[in-house]
């Protein structure tokens, strides 16, 4: 008698693939969506202390509204504003 050989091993295969592919694109979303990129910005310029932040959004802004808005998002200090406007860049001039 010839034997089927099993195909218990291949959708256990498959599913982890999937799972491994869903990990993969919920990590790019989350990495996309990080509140320190600053679109059009240096890091410089958000580096703005916490009591000299000038409110630069409205309630409930998103950090995607905030920096089309030319403006520095970031939500981890409460109490202050979380969409404000940057530090202006000098320019040296000779």
């Amino acid at each position: 008698m010839k034997r089927v050989p099993s195909c218990n091993a291949e959708p256990t295969v498959v599913m982890a693939a999937r799972v491994l592919c869903m990990l993969g694109l919920v990590l790019a979303l989350v990495s996309s969506s990080s509140a320190e990129e600053y679109v059009g910005l240096s890091a410089n310029q958000c580096a703005v202390p916490a009591k000299d932040r000038v409110d630069c959004g409205y309630p409930q802004v998103t950090p995607q509204e905030c920096n089309n808005r030319g403006c520095c998002f970031d939500s981890k200090i409460p109490g202050v504003p979380w969409c404000f406007k940057p530090l202006q860049e000098a320019e040296c001039t000779f």
